[in-house]
């Protein structure tokens, strides 16, 4: 018996060639400052294993999660590029770290202990980036610890202060005075530390947003992670993200038809009756595998047959319910893309976005696993 679900009337589309267009032009406009870039949570919904792939093809220098287990899954699927943890990890998870050579984040004493036991233990050397709080106030060494915590790092014989950096609050917000301060506090502790003979060899602070508008954040190495995947960090810096494409697209096909009356309505809650007969086409996807139960009364559309069709009544956890007004032509196993490309149509995630009152970030990282990925 086949179990090739591939073949489910729901899947995302990611191109691959995008990733790597999109790493490209990172690159280029950020050069010589190195290009990291951020696969955490399942590759922001893309797959975390092939875009490192297609990331490093494209000239990334390395590679960043959130967690150890997604460190772990890309050594096992043979990924040797140096790979960040981005914050401090529960002293548990100290000897995984050290022994899958992923690079560990440490913002105490405490953490930097950990990590020195784990290298004893292992008889490994291990390089350790220190984060500062630089005025975000969610992860980090305060500035007033971070010269005693490099010191204890270098303190132990087989730890050595790799990296420094930090992460902007507001960089989406260009002109947010908070930038700069932020800025200007990481350039005292980077002062200090080398005031004292401390210069690690990697300085980190620029995000997507901040690379492509703030040269002067760039330092050696900047965390490229929405703008990897062709969608924007945020409104204020859309004009500098020209040329980016956004890498997935989201499909289904028809699985019913059915016409309504006039007068009658569809969905749970039979919230909002249809003016005139019309064609009611049901799409096997749903809140369950990310599509936003919102789209349902915020008047959002879906292309059918190169054509907008509005989602009509409420999102259900499985399916959804689409207008096709009096198209008799729309038949089980049409195309509908949810967000991408259809005919002369675009919608994007960053679309879905606006309209649910959030980010695109939260809309990729939103496509459940059970949707397959097909890469291209």
């Amino acid at each position: 018996m086949s179990t090739d679900f591939s073949q489910r009337w729901a899947w995302a589309e990611v191109n691959l060639g995008l990733i790597q267009h999109n790493v490209a032009i990172v690159a280029q406009r950020i050069a010589p400052t190195d290009v990291w870039v951020v696969v955490k949570a399942n590759g922001y919904g893309h797959g975390s294993v092939p875009v490192a792939q297609a990331a490093l093809a494209a000239g990334a220098k390395g590679l960043c999660v959130a967690i150890v287990d997604e460190g772990i899954l890309l050594r096992r699927s043979g990924i040797q590029a140096p790979i960040l943890v981005l914050s401090e990890q529960p002293a548990e998870m100290a000897e995984l770290l050290v022994g899958y050579a992923l690079t560990p984040t440490v913002t105490t004493t405490r953490g930097a202990a950990a990590i020195a036991t784990a290298a004893q233990t292992t008889g490994r050397d291990v390089g350790v980036h220190i984060k500062v709080d630089t005025g975000m106030h969610r992860m980090g060494a305060q500035p007033s610890e971070v010269l005693g915590l490099a010191q204890y790092v270098a303190s132990h014989p087989q730890l050595t202060v790799e990296g420094v950096y930090t992460h902007f609050a507001v960089a989406d917000e260009p002109s947010h005075p908070a930038n700069a301060a932020q800025l200007d506090t990481f350039r005292s502790v980077l002062d200090t530390l080398s005031a004292r003979g401390i210069n690690p060899p990697i300085v980190h602070a620029a995000n997507s947003a901040a690379a492509l508008v703030n040269v002067d954040s760039r330092f050696t190495m900047a965390r490229i992670g929405i703008a990897t995947y062709g969608l924007l960090p945020g409104l204020g810096v859309a004009e500098e993200c020209h040329g980016l494409i956004p890498a997935m697209s989201l499909k289904a096909r028809v699985s019913a038809v059915r016409w309504v009356e006039a007068g009658e309505a569809v969905s749970y809650g039979l919230r909002t009756p249809v003016s005139q007969q019309t064609l009611i086409a049901t799409v096997p996807i749903g809140y369950a595998d990310g599509v936003p139960r919102r789209l349902g009364s915020v008047g959002a559309s879906v292309l059918v047959n190169g054509t907008p069709r509005r989602i009509a009544g409420t999102v259900t956890m499985d399916q959804i319910m689409v207008d096709c007004g009096n198209d008799s032509a729309v038949s089980v196993g049409d195309e509908v893309v949810l967000f991408g490309r259809q005919g002369e149509h675009v919608i994007t995630a960053d679309d879905w976005a606006v309209l649910t009152d959030t980010i695109g970030y939260e809309i990729v990282c939103g496509v459940s696993p059970r949707i397959f990925r097909r890469y291209a």
